[in-house]
């Protein structure tokens, strides 16, 4: 005969009585579809983000990154923005430039060489005159308007001659234009290349870093100008003109 037991437990815990008492007490979840989507889709994204990171690390540390920053330079650097065949340039800061004597400034980095250039000339027999060095942007606006008006010449005209505002070698205080102290009725004339002070800078003034900066047939298709020369003798000034320097080197090999 079989005795009435009571049981002992929980009147919630008499359902389901094919599962074991110990197992119902801490039961197994069940995650729903959604949750076993949203499990996936985290693990997924985990994973990209994961490899974005691990792919970015390895590309920075293998150089990649420094030749991908260099090409986004050069395409900058490629003659883009030019105004009338010249290229822009920022002005010189007034603590970047010295006064060479009254009325002419350059940069700083520019009159030691000038000076020794300056020097060397004389040694040979030249004497060298620098007439014109720093402008500042609003002295350049003038030079090209004014001029142009004078001359009765369109833009693209004087642009030959002379760069607009913000274009100009000149306002970054390393571009330099020379002359010859016993022939100065040659100065700003093509007539210059004639003289013994450019046969000399021709032969001499790269010893100096300074570069001409508007050959015949240039690039830029500017008029030839044998007085004007400019300073590459520091990093910084390199760069500055690393874009004419290439456009030079593009136009020769292609010519």
């Amino acid at each position: 005969m079989q005795e009435n037991r009571v049981s002992s437990r929980p009147r919630s815990e008499k359902i389901n009585d094919d599962i074991p008492f110990a197992q119902r007490t801490n039961p197994i979840r069940r995650f729903s579809s959604a949750k076993v989507r949203y499990l996936i889709f985290s693990s997924i994204f985990f994973s990209i983000s994961f490899s974005i990171f691990a792919f970015n690390f390895w590309f920075s540390s293998s150089g990649l990154s420094t030749v991908t920053s260099n090409t986004s330079k050069t395409l900058e650097n490629s003659g883009e923005g030019s105004l009338l065949g010249h290229l822009p340039y920022q002005e010189a800061s007034n603590s970047d430039l010295v006064t060479m004597y009254p009325g002419l400034k350059v940069h700083k980095d520019v009159l030691p060489y000038l000076k020794k250039m300056e020097v060397a000339a004389l040694r040979d027999g030249v004497d060298l005159v620098f007439l014109s060095g720093f402008r500042s942007v609003n002295l350049q606006d003038q030079i090209f308007y004014q001029n142009k008006s004078i001359r009765n010449q369109i833009a693209i005209q004087r642009a030959k001659v002379s760069a607009p505002a913000g274009y100009s070698e000149h306002s970054t205080g390393y571009a330099i234009d020379i002359g010859d102290r016993n022939l100065r009725e040659t100065d700003f004339e093509v007539e210059f290349e004639s003289t013994p002070a450019f046969l000399w800078l021709k032969q001499n003034a790269a010893k100096y870093h300074f570069v001409l900066s508007f050959p015949k047939g240039n690039h830029q298709k500017i008029s030839y100008e044998p007085w004007h020369w400019r300073f590459e003798g520091t990093v910084e000034a390199l760069k500055l003109f690393e874009s004419a320097n290439r456009l030079t080197i593009e136009y020769e090999s292609t010519n």
